[in-house]
């Protein structure tokens, strides 16, 4: 079994910033990919951005240039840096884990507003 546990979420302005942070913990494998979907109000649970034990970065073309996810040293860590946020990035975002099974964190609110 494999942990999540993300933070970083809240409530920002349009152009704002936000960084969210997933810790994994448990039956951590060397070869893995921690990634990023979020889900908004009346809509399905979408990809935003996944990055594999390798270090290769994916990005949603929506998110592209304006979001970086990264690793920490821990290999077990993943952070995604939102920058340049729009309303429409307003969603509940989730930390998802794969490497032998694949799981999820319980996910984090994230409100662009003015």
């Amino acid at each position: 079994q494999v942990q999540l546990v993300e933070s970083g979420g809240g409530l920002v302005q349009p152009g704002g910033s936000l960084r969210l942070s997933c810790a994994a913990s448990g039956r951590i494998f060397s070869v893995y990919a921690m990634g990023w979907y979020r889900q908004a109000p009346g809509k399905q649970r979408e990809f935003v951005a996944i990055i594999t034990s390798d270090g290769t970065a994916n990005y949603a073309d929506s998110v592209k240039g304006r979001f970086t996810i990264s690793s920490g040293n821990a290999k077990n860590t993943a952070y995604l840096q939102m920058n340049s946020l729009k309303p429409e990035d307003t969603a509940i975002y989730y930390c998802n884990y794969k490497s032998l099974g694949e799981y999820w964190g319980q996910g984090t609110q994230v409100t662009v507003s003015s």
